[in-house]
């Protein structure tokens, strides 16, 4: 696993970066500000990012902010600070772990494997979600066509879906294209 790590103390940053290494991940990218941390994102694609809460330029939730409206990615944050309004800012902007320095080893790998759980399990929520999505929207397109089959041609629900499933199938097509072009053959109205 590829990890970006954004950290304004060099000596934290070497720390963690050692501490992933000997844990067997790749960090590819070393950050000391958000905005560094924004583009090393963008450029190496990691698989995880470790921010900084508080860095210059940008701090580590906005710049998490940023990096997860251009890909969405399990991200950890690290604080000194345990205020919740710094926890509650880092939930909105979609962070996935928080951990409080001095983090040891036990603390961090932990922290990094919940956080690709959720993140995983998020992903397969918003998977399924455009699917529903997608299949409400081939039903509403089908429903129009079969409804104007029956208008204009005299069909009943029946016959207009079996010729609706016919048509897909001999063109080898799918039943929302077909749907979508009686749509356009027989405009509505």
């Amino acid at each position: 696993m590829r990890i970006l790590v954004a950290e304004d103390e060099t000596i934290i940053r070497l720390d963690l970066k050692t501490t992933l290494e000997e844990a067997g991940f790749d960090v590819c990218a070393e950050a000391r500000n958000g905005e560094e941390a924004i583009e090393l994102a963008r450029t190496e694609r990691p698989d995880l990012a470790i921010l900084d809460v508080k860095m210059p330029k940008l701090d580590g939730i906005e710049a998490a902010r940023r990096i997860l409206a251009e890909r969405p990615i399990p991200i950890v944050m690290l604080t000194a600070f345990d205020q919740e309004e710094l926890v509650s800012r880092a939930v909105e902007a979609g962070i996935f772990g928080y951990l409080v320095k001095p983090f040891r080893q036990a603390d961090l790998l932990p922290a990094i494997h919940a956080a690709r759980a959720r993140h995983a399990e998020l992903e397969a929520l918003r998977e399924e979600a455009e699917s529903l999505a997608e299949a409400l929207e081939t039903r509403k397109v089908v429903e129009r066509a079969k409804g104007l089959l029956m208008e204009r041609e005299g069909l009943s629900e029946q016959e207009a879906f079996a010729r609706l499933r016919r048509v897909s199938q001999s063109s080898n097509r799918s039943l929302r294209v077909v749907a979508e072009a009686v749509l356009a053959t027989f405009p509505e109205g």
